[in-house]
């Protein structure tokens, strides 16, 4: 609904003679756009209160608070880095679930677990408004409103950059660079340099600037949490990796003797573990779920390691039908995170179906950590699904080998009923004549060499 006055459609000016203006609450980032977007908003006769969830990223929340004040606000910290791992990132390990193959989820992740902590402040604060700095052509917009929107069905959004106010006045970076100089707005970044970073406990990712053209390489020294494979260590780390429940609950170094077992410490050692050796490293275009493809650069060290981990005690404790319906559910699962809808009830039972089909996957996986290979060497449950007797070349144990032909001839049935219908098929359509007029055809039992049916 347009706003009286003239104004956009996302914005409503306070009016003359409220006791106070309406309160937003910014999901600040201390970068460009959300800083530029903090003094805009106040122009428009906003109480802006930035808002930071600390997801393990590399911040200076000090520096940032300092930063939010000369913007005339106030800025509110929330730690979730905890919950982050256990509610979010735990659930996304047990699932295997990775985004059109190679995407871990890293960010869209992240989103659903800011969103809450953000409507949570929204609600302290008594705001009737959020607002945001994700682009209009990003997922980012969809995820974080998909989410606020099921958190609170009465929040209104403001997104500045679907605005036309706002992106006619700022049509790019270069404009949103003159703005902040002229507001006094220091950056971490230049315009020589304007990639984007976004980062948490579970991965870092780059996008935009250069990096749009995906036939360019990556500049040298972009990647934080991983070092170059030539800088990589040279001494492997042979690690124990020990699930309960799909959940890893124990990391155990053989090489350097170091356990660890509390939950932030483990995921953050995996991280170490993982950038020393390169591993977790992407560079990919992806298909976004507004419709257009993008190049982004990721460094997912620790979650890599689990991934192979988890899939290796996974496979060796579940059911071989069970798992096919599991990995269907975590190809959706990884596609309904993607897309924004964690809080959605398709999303929800799908993480209770994955739970549930975790009850057995508890176990030790034994692996290698060396230049960006995470190597699978030995793997051991109390609820192994895995007979050494029953499938040993020298030993029969519990199986009859005879039984092998029953099984063979029942699953050969339908293939030799599809090789039927081939072979008929080719003789209709090779014995018409020129005239139209069938020609006498006998079918040969035999196939030529090259493997096409042939009429005698």
């Amino acid at each position: 609904m347009m706003a009286s006055g003239g104004d956009s459609p996302n914005l409503k000016k306070a009016k003359i003679g409220e006791e106070k203006p309406k309160r937003v609450i910014l999901a600040y980032s201390g970068g460009l756009d959300t800083s530029c977007i903090a003094l805009w908003l106040k122009s428009k006769g906003y109480d802006v209160i930035c808002f930071m969830a600390d997801v393990g990223q590399i911040e200076d929340f000090v520096a940032a608070k300092a930063k939010v004040e000369m913007l005339g606000s106030k800025l509110v910290v929330v730690d979730v880095k905890k919950e982050f791992v256990e509610e979010f990132i735990w659930p996304a390990l047990q699932a295997n679930g990775i985004y059109e193959d190679r995407y871990m989820n890293g960010t869209a992740l992240a989103r659903p677990c800011i969103a809450r902590a953000w409507i949570k402040v929204a609600k302290e604060h008594d705001a009737m408004y959020i607002s945001h700095g994700a682009t209009g052509k990003g997922n980012d917009q969809i995820r974080f409103e998909l989410s606020a929107y099921a958190l609170n069905r009465n929040i209104t959004i403001i997104a500045p950059w679907r605005d036309p106010e706002f992106y006619n006045r700022f049509k790019g970076r270069k404009d949103l660079f003159a703005y902040a100089h002229d507001n006094n707005i220091e950056l971490p970044v230049t315009p020589k340099e304007p990639w984007s970073m976004d980062a948490n406990l579970m991965h870092i990712s780059f996008e935009s600037g250069i990096l749009e053209d995906p036939s360019l390489v990556p500049p040298t020294g972009i990647y934080k949490m991983t070092r170059d494979p030539e800088k990589a260590v040279d001494v492997k780390d042979e690690i124990v990796i020990s699930f309960k429940r799909g959940i890893p609950v124990k990391v155990t170094n053989n090489t350097t003797g170091k356990e660890v077992t509390e939950t932030l410490e483990l995921f953050g050692y995996l991280n170490e573990l993982g950038g020393k050796h390169c591993i977790g490293r992407i560079d990919i275009v992806e298909n976004r779920s507004i419709g257009m493809k993008s190049r982004g650069l990721y460094e997912t060290p620790g979650f890599t390691i689990l991934y192979h981990a988890h899939i290796d005690i996974e496979t060796f404790t579940m059911d071989k039908e069970l798992r096919v319906l599991k990995q269907y559910l975590s190809t959706r699962f990884a596609e309904q995170v993607y897309k924004g809808f964690w809080y959605s009830p398709e999303c929800e039972y799908t993480r209770e179906c994955i739970d549930k089909s975790q009850k057995f996957v508890d176990g030790n996986v034994t692996l290698d950590l060396y230049k960006g290979q995470v190597l699978i060497k030995a793997r051991e449950s109390p609820n192994s699904l895995y007979s050494e007797e029953l499938v040993s070349m020298d030993v029969q144990g519990n199986y009859n080998p005879v039984d092998a032909n029953g099984f063979i001839r029942c699953n050969a049935l339908r293939l030799q009923e599809y090789q039927r219908l081939r072979e008929k098929e080719w003789i209709t359509e090779h014995s018409t004549g020129e005239n139209g007029t069938i020609k006498p055809v006998k079918k040969s039992t035999a196939l030529p060499s090259n493997g096409q049916e042939i009429a005698a």
